[in-house]
C-alpha cells in the first residue's frame, strides 16, 4: 500500500510560480510510475504529467508542456511537479498519482494509476 500526501499548493498571480510535492509512505516510490492529474470545478480529472520510475521518461499534457516539469527524488521517496506562468485555467484541485509499471511507458489515463493522494489546491488569480 502506497499513501501519497501532496503539499505547495496555493493561491499565486497569473504568471507566477508553485511547486507542488507529493510525498509517499508505505512502500518506496523508487518501484512506480508517478503521474500529476488536476481537476477544475465541474470538470473531468485531466492529465498533467507523468514521469517513469527511473525519471529518464516524461510526459506532458499539451497544456502543461513547456510551462511545468515534473522531478522525482527516489531517495526523498517524493515526487514534484514545477509550474511556472501560471495561468487562471490552471487553476484546480492537482492530485499525484502512483501505479506499477513499465519504465518505458507513459501513463496518462487515470484509470491506469492504483494509488491516489488527497489533492492541493491550486488557485491562479488573474
Amino acid at each position: 500500500q502506497v499513501q501519497l500526501v501532496e503539499s505547495g499548493g496555493g493561491l499565486v498571480q497569473a504568471g507566477g510560480s508553485l511547486r507542488l510535492s507529493c510525498a509517499a509512505s508505505g512502500r518506496t516510490l523508487s518501484n512506480y510510475n508517478m503521474g500529476w492529474f488536476r481537476q477544475a470545478p465541474g470538470k473531468a480529472r485531466e492529465f498533467v504529467a507523468t514521469i517513469t520510475w527511473s525519471g529518464d521518461s516524461k510526459k506532458f499534457a499539451d497544456a502543461a508542456r513547456g510551462r511545468f516539469t515534473i522531478s522525482r527524488d527516489n531517495a526523498k521517496n517524493t515526487v514534484y511537479l514545477q509550474m511556472n506562468s501560471l495561468k487562471p485555467e490552471d487553476t484546480a484541485v492537482y492530485y499525484c498519482a502512483a501505479t506499477a509499471g513499465s519504465d518505458s511507458y507513459y501513463y496518462s489515463r487515470s484509470y491506469q494509476y492504483s494509488y491516489w493522494g488527497q489533492g492541493t489546491q491550486v488557485t491562479v488569480s488573474s
